[in-house]
């Protein structure tokens, strides 16, 4: 019987150091989550959506990672968006390991959270998507199989909930891994 190799890519384990002067900023919701990402990115931050550990989830499972050097300005270009508290990392605990791995002989499987995407390492093209209940999964799932990656809509820019943003952390593991050449 053929077992998958699993491999961390996400270097998320090597993160108790480098937490400090980190903080996460806190959203209800997946889709305000997604808003202040966008928000802070394009004001020229640096940030990254993160499953916060349980202890600090107080809405939804995604937090936005800041450096708390720049809450402030931070706080100021989230104006528009709902969030409930920025929270420091250092000794909260380690953010959760959402992306997985899995290697089969022809293909490669990118697990982010509950949701999987798999795809031909040759040619790029998806083959499948799996997971989630959330309802905007089986328009995703048109969307994208039968693609290859690099052609693809962001599952980000086109869906509304936490699967659509995990199928959107699995497209970014699986360009990643495709790009250089399916070597994981």
């Amino acid at each position: 019987m053929f077992w998958p190799k699993k491999k961390d890519r996400t270097g998320l384990n090597r993160r108790s150091n480098e937490n400090r002067g980190k903080g996460l900023v806190l959203f209800d919701t997946v889709e305000e989550a997604i808003k202040g990402e966008k928000l802070v990115t394009k004001a020229g931050y640096t940030c990254s959506l993160v499953a916060p550990p349980p202890s600090l989830r107080k809405g939804c499972d995604v937090a936005l990672e800041i450096n708390l050097v720049e809450q402030p300005a931070i706080e100021r270009t989230l104006q528009p968006v709902p969030y409930n508290e920025v929270v420091p990392l250092a000794g909260s605990g380690e953010l959760l390991d959402i992306v997985q791995v899995f290697e089969y002989p022809a293909h490669i499987m990118v697990k982010a959270g509950n949701m999987k995407l798999t795809f031909d390492k040759q040619s790029g093209l998806i083959v499948n998507t799996s997971g989630g209940g959330c309802p905007d999964i089986p328009y995703l799932h048109i969307e994208m199989v039968g693609k290859r990656l690099d052609e693809i809509p962001r599952p980000r820019d086109i869906g509304h909930t936490l699967c659509a943003l995990m199928l959107d952390r699995a497209v970014e593991g699986a360009l990643e891994i495709w790009m250089k050449g399916s070597k994981i």
